[in-house]
């Protein structure tokens, strides 16, 4: 049986990276030239981008098609569970249980991780759990075969030969060896789950040993997931938001007076309105889920309802959805992290 944060990994990957074709759309087209021509292509790509001639010789020399990244790719369960449900399958006891005893197992390190990022100890258990299972289930696909092979499927061509060449730096970085690049059928990789350019670009060394070990090294996993956060926003002090009760009047006159941000390219911000001082939500009626009234601040908040729920979110909330730019994604990881932060 497949462990449920796997499947959730799996589900989450589908998410951030798009969905098979839709009813209406055009089917994948094959490939206008060969494998080996499309590689030759990109070994120059590489050489001309500095990655030395060792790391294409040695990454590439010998990589072929994996055909189960394909069908994978092809064959994604499009996100339909609501958000009870949701929450109700990767939120479980046995979960919660878990992140509480790695928040106390991991008290020191997590303690200098958050002086150093600001980012809660509790918000990046959740993150780290969430993604693989507290490192349990990271993927086992090698990614440099699994990227070249969804760079020349051709449905995303341009994104999987930027996280390819992305692959190759870290390899030519000689941080990273060969056997050690896995992750999943989509390229994330480690316990975090960052692609490659992600990797490159915030992936920290938690434990001063000159390497970002993001596979096998806690302080490593810890540093780049707050570093991530940091890069994103995250304000060091401020919760992500809160639960609040929205009746149906109140629920319109919010629609009429506050837009929601539809310039946005990520969906779950689409789905959410322009931010309004918590005192201006008060004075619309929006009270707090037990009934009570919201406080009276100027933190800028934004409205999201997701199925029958309604949330007030700040500034970290949306530092989670640019780890994975989904709703659920980001409430599973808040309302875990209040969980663990129970017993921090």
């Amino acid at each position: 049986m497949r462990p449920p944060l796997f499947a959730a990994l799996s589900c989450l990957i589908a998410v951030a990276l798009g969905s098979p074709a839709l009813p209406g759309e055009q089917p994948p087209q094959a490939p206008a030239v060969s494998f080996d021509a499309w590689l030759a292509d990109l070994r120059a790509e590489a050489l001309s981008q500095g990655i030395s001639q060792r790391t294409v010789d040695a990454a590439l020399g010998s990589v072929e098609r994996l055909p189960i990244v394909v069908e994978r790719d092809r064959t994604q369960a499009e996100a339909t569970l609501d958000l009870n449900l949701y929450l109700r399958r990767r939120l479980t006891p046995r979960v919660i249980r878990t992140a509480r005893a790695e928040a106390r197992k991991n008290r020191a390190e997590l303690a200098r991780v958050t002086a150093r990022y600001g980012v809660p100890a509790s918000i990046v258990v959740a993150i780290w759990g969430l993604e693989s299972n507290f490192g349990r289930f990271q993927g086992v696909r090698p990614t440099i075969p699994a990227l070249a092979t969804l760079a020349y499927d051709g449905r995303r061509e341009e994104l999987f030969r930027k996280e390819l060449l992305a692959a190759l730096r870290i390899l030519d970085s000689g941080e990273i060896g060969p056997d050690a690049l896995a992750g999943s059928w989509a390229g994330a990789m480690g316990q975090v789950q960052f692609m490659p350019s992600s990797y490159l670009a915030y992936a920290a060394d938690g434990d001063g040993d000159g390497r970002r070990d993001i596979w096998r090294s806690l302080p490593d996993v810890f540093a780049s997931i707050a570093n991530y956060l940091k890069a994103h926003g995250w304000v060091p002090g401020t919760r992500w938001g809160r639960e609040v009760r929205l009746v149906d009047a109140v629920a319109a006159r919010a629609a009429a007076e506050v837009p929601l941000r539809l310039a946005s390219p990520c969906r779950a911000l689409r789905d959410m309105s322009e931010p309004r001082p918590l005192s201006a939500w008060r004075s619309m009626g929006v009270t707090q889920r037990s009934g009570a009234q919201l406080p009276r601040s100027e933190l800028p908040a934004s409205l999201v309802r997701v199925d029958a729920r309604a949330f007030l979110v700040y500034a970290n909330y949306e530092a989670l959805l640019a780890y994975n730019c989904a709703n659920t994604y980001a409430l599973s990881v808040a309302m875990l992290a209040d969980k663990i932060g129970s017993v921090w």
